[in-house]
C-alpha cells in the first residue's frame, strides 16, 4: 500500500474506533484498537484534531469525534432525504406502540441510520447475519442470494432476536427500489411475548410505512411500482 493511501486508512480507522463507542477515548485506546504504536495513533490523532475530525478534552487528554464529523453526518442525512423519513418511523411507533428504526447495507454489516437504541454505548452497526434488518439487506441483494437467505426473501420479511437482556424482537421488512433490491430494512421491535398475537398486523403495519418510505427515500424512476408481492 502507497504511503498515503496507508496514512488515510490508519486515519479512517481512528475515526472507526468511535463508532459503537459512548465515551472518549485516549491515544493508548486507539493503538491497542489499531494495533498501532501508541505514538502513531497519537500523531494520528492530532492531525485529525487539526481538521476538526476529533477534538480534545484539556482535562484528560482524551478525544471524541468532533465537528466536522457532526456536520458530515448532518449533509448526508438530508442528502439521503432521512428527514423525510423520520415523520413515517414516529408515526409507525406511534401507531404500534414499540420501537423502530431504519437501516442500510454497509459492506457485511447493517448500520442503523434512524431510530434505533439511544443509549450512549449501544451499538448501531451489526453484522448481517445476526439482525432482521442484516437478513433482510442481505435477502433482497442483487443477484438473489440462495440457502436460508431464500426463506426470508420468500416470505418477505425476517424476525430475529433482539439485543440481549430487551425482551423484544425485531421484525423487519424490507424498502424496496425498481429492481426489487432492498435500499433500505424497516425493524418493528415488539414484545417477544406479544409477538405470536400481533405479528400479521405488525408486518401489515410495517410494509404500509415501508412503501411510504419508497417514496420518501427514492427518486421516482427508482421507486416500485405495484403492490407488495406478499
Amino acid at each position: 500500500m502507497a504511503e498515503g493511501a496507508q496514512a488515510v486508512g490508519r486515519a479512517l480507522g481512528v475515526l472507526r474506533c468511535f463508532a459503537d463507542e459512548g465515551h472518549a477515548l485516549g491515544a493508548s485506546d486507539l493503538a491497542r484498537r489499531l494495533e498501532l504504536p501508541t505514538s502513531t495513533a497519537f500523531r494520528l490523532a492530532r492531525a485529525l484534531v487539526a481538521e476538526g475530525f476529533l477534538e480534545q478534552d484539556p482535562r484528560t487528554s482524551r478525544y471524541r469525534l468532533g465537528p466536522a464529523v457532526a456536520e458530515l453526518g448532518r449533509r448526508s442525512f438530508h442528502q439521503r432525504g432521512l428527514h423525510r423519513a423520520a415523520p413515517e418511523l414516529a408515526h409507525l411507533a406511534k401507531e404500534t406502540g414499540c420501537p423502530v428504526d431504519l437501516a442500510l447495507r454497509d459492506g457485511a454489516d447493517a448500520l442503523i441510520l434512524l431510530g434505533g437504541p439511544s443509549g450512549t454505548g449501544q451499538r448501531v452497526r451489526h453484522p448481517l447475519p445476526a439482525t432482521a434488518q442484516g437478513r433482510v439487506l442481505a435477502a433482497f441483494a442483487t443477484p438473489a442470494p440462495g440457502g436460508d437467505l431464500a426463506d426470508v426473501r420468500a416470505a418477505g420479511h425476517a424476525v430475529h432476536a433482539d439485543e440481549p437482556g430487551s425482551g423484544r424482537v425485531a421484525l423487519a421488512v424490507p424498502v424496496l427500489d425498481h429492481r426489487g433490491a432492498a435500499r433500505y430494512a424497516l425493524a418493528v421491535r415488539p414484545q417477544e411475548a406479544r409477538l405470536s398475537a400481533r405479528q400479521d398486523w405488525l408486518l401489515a403495519r410495517a410494509r404500509i410505512c415501508a412503501r411510504s418510505l419508497e417514496t420518501a427515500l427514492l427518486p421516482p424512476d427508482e421507486r416500485r411500482q405495484g403492490a407488495f408481492p406478499w
